[in-house]
């Protein structure tokens, strides 16, 4: 693979999709084809278990057995059908949420065992790894007032995900916090609760000797 392949972390609101954008434009002005990807979802397979987890009526009763089985289903896939693909055409793959956060919410936050959770992963990811993870930060508080604004948007569609109680997000931090402080080396904390601009030159910091790298390789 002569790609670079990013992921995008952290709690609900933490601003993942805009800095994926801002990232995007940047690498784009520089010449790199990126691929912007999230999960669940990225392909229409993924799309439609994306809706069934977070959105329909009959995801309401899911045990936490099933949504990780369903995750990890759109993850397949997504590997398989244009991740692995990109890389090996040489772009730059950045995907808001992977099996990091598989092992968050459906790990620490649903109180999964993690002996179960990780063979499930190791299964739909394979030798896919991320070259680079930013787990974006902001503190519990300020997370809980971005899911509420989005959930009073007029016409926002239900959020399963984002209804779930505070002790439950708790858990979800712990639980990146946990994956960080095991994986230094690939897991870098970015501070996300300033302004934009600055999370964005932060986050370049940890992109760009990437880059160069991957250049003098290839």
């Amino acid at each position: 693979m002569s790609g670079l392949f990013i992921t995008f972390e952290g709690t609900e609101g933490a601003g993942k999709s805009t800095h994926i954008r801002l990232l995007s434009e940047r690498l784009r002005k520089l010449g790199r084809t990126v691929r912007e990807l999230r999960e669940p979802g990225g392909t229409p397979l993924g799309e439609e278990i994306r809706h069934l987890l977070k959105h329909h009526p009959a995801g309401r009763g899911m045990t936490p057995e099933a949504e990780l089985l369903l995750m990890n289903a759109s993850r397949a896939q997504l590997v398989r059908e244009v991740i692995r693909p990109a890389l090996d055409a040489g772009e730059v793959v950045l995907c808001d949420r992977f099996f990091d956060s598989t092992v968050a919410y459906q790990g620490h936050g649903r109180g999964l065992d993690l002996k179960l959770v990780e063979p499930i992963i190791a299964a739909a990811v394979g030798e896919m790894i991320p070259h680079l993870t930013l787990f974006l930060h902001v503190p519990l508080a300020v997370s809980e007032s971005r899911r509420l604004s989005r959930q009073n948007e007029q016409g926002a569609p239900a959020d399963r995900f984002e209804e779930s109680e505070r002790t439950f997000f708790e858990r979800v931090e712990r639980g990146f916090k946990t994956i960080a402080a095991a994986e230094p080396k690939r897991v870098r904390i970015v501070d996300a609760s300033g302004k934009i601009e600055a999370i964005a030159d932060a986050i370049w910091v940890h992109v760009e000797p990437l880059l160069k790298n991957r250049d003098e390789r290839n």
